[in-house]
């Protein structure tokens, strides 16, 4: 049996956080402070500034095969980046061993593996001398690369004047095509634009098909859900679960925002807003009840309190609703065309106070399954006063009532009931 191509065991990462007193504001005060230090040890019978252990990574163990591409996934903090430094060789574990076999390549930070005094040309040569590609072998990609890159009349520039979209456009293309063993790739690709993206992810495809080994840390659920088969969910710096992609997706969903239907600011003081308007809650509410489960056979409504602060403005208040895979199913505001019964507060002038606008979504209309809400509140359909992405989450929950003739997965992100007719034509 042919040995894993990555071997992770018992990886920790420790940080020693110092809490000063005051930040030096200048190099003459940080002078002054370094000379009085043996003196300010003394003054405080010998106790250093107060440190802190922080753990960025505790006990991480894995393995991964040749030729699979492994979704890394969590929350801001949760570990993902650092994992992949160690991995990449740019900082050391404090703990554990790595065993890798194979060339690694690593798409991480914007500028990483570039010197920013080179021009595009020559730090795909010393790129790819790193990855110990010799320059035959640069040479024979190097049209490739370059193309597939889009910056041909900035190849002899010093990448130091790349705009940051330039730059991972070749900074990918340099890791994509000169073919290491391992490839790993860190939400960097969000710099692109959405064409480039699109491109960067058929490549990473055509990648992992070609047998090798990719590792992607990605907060877009759908890329991840399509580029990978195994995922791996951090949380806190450890190993939340490992398993199949979809399994991973769904659980990292169900970790995400609140899960009791409801989530509410005490005043406007530590609400989101500024000096027009600050949300006060975001709630779903079915059957009179605020839930974080919604039966898919029964209506439910969600519900969005702010407070506003300015007299004779307009507020237009707008939902999103993403399912597991990152997918928008939905976009509704109370804008007259995109309502059954019009708003009557659309068009008026608001005086300050607490109000409430609603959605009502229809029974029978989401598929089961998990899914979040943003909430947008506008002055103009321009000017945004209120941006909360994802800021809820709630669980269609399948009952049955349309299993009596079917009873797998049903596809798709909506599962509408509706009006179907046969006739005989002859």
């Amino acid at each position: 049996m042919e040995e894993p191509i990555i071997q992770i065991k018992g990886i920790s990462k420790k940080y020693v956080i110092r809490h000063e007193n005051a930040p030096y504001k200048t190099f003459q005060e940080a002078i002054i402070n370094a000379v009085k230090a043996p003196i300010n040890l003394l003054k405080n019978n010998g106790r250093e500034p107060k440190k802190e252990t922080f753990w960025a990574l505790k006990d991480i163990t894995f393995d991964v095969n040749r030729g699979e591409v492994v979704g890394i996934i969590g929350r801001n903090g949760a570990g993902k980046t650092t994992l992949l430094k160690i991995l990449s060789r740019i900082t050391e574990p404090t703990e554990g061993k790595i065993t890798l076999r194979g060339r690694v390549a690593s798409l991480l930070e914007v500028g990483t593996g570039f010197h920013p005094e080179l021009t595009g040309r020559e730090n795909i040569y010393l790129n790819g001398a790193v990855l110990g590609m010799t320059k035959k072998e640069i040479d024979s990609k190097f049209d490739e690369i370059v193309k597939f890159a889009e910056v041909e009349k900035f190849l002899d520039t010093p990448v130091k004047r790349y705009s940051s979209g330039m730059y991972v456009r070749l900074a990918f293309s340099v890791a994509a095509h000169l073919e290491p063993e391992i490839l790993l790739v860190d939400e960097v690709l969000s710099v692109g634009d959405a064409e480039f993206q699109k491109k960067c992810l058929g490549k990473m495809k055509d990648v992992s098909e070609g047998g090798r080994t990719v590792l992607f840390v990605s907060h877009n659920m759908l890329s991840i859900q399509n580029l990978c088969t195994r995922g791996i969910l951090l949380e806190s710096g450890q190993i939340s679960m490992e398993g199949s992609i979809t399994d991973v997706i769904n659980k990292y969903l169900d970790l995400g925002g609140e899960q009791n239907g409801e989530v509410c600011w005490a005043s406007p003081d530590t609400a989101p807003g500024d000096e027009r308007a600050h949300l006060k809650a975001v709630r779903v509410v079915s059957e009179g009840r605020v839930t974080g489960v919604v039966d898919i056979s029964k209506e439910f409504r969600i519900e969005v309190d702010y407070w506003n602060l300015e007299a004779n403005g307009r507020r237009h208040v707008s939902i999103h609703i993403h399912n597991s895979m990152g997918v928008c199913i939905l976009t509704s505001a109370n804008y007259p065309s995109a309502s059954l019964t019009p708003d009557l507060w659309y068009a008026r002038p608001y005086p300050r106070g607490l109000f409430r606008t609603s959605c009502i979504i229809p029974s029978c209309f989401l598929n089961d399954g998990p899914h979040s809400v943003s909430v947008f509140i506008n002055e103009t359909l321009s000017d945004n006063i209120i941006v909360i992405k994802d800021i809820l989450s709630f669980s269609v929950q399948d009952t049955g009532m349309m299993r009596k003739e079917f009873t797998g997965k049903w596809l798709g992100a909506v599962r509408p009931l509706l009006d179907w007719h046969t006739v005989q034509l002859n």
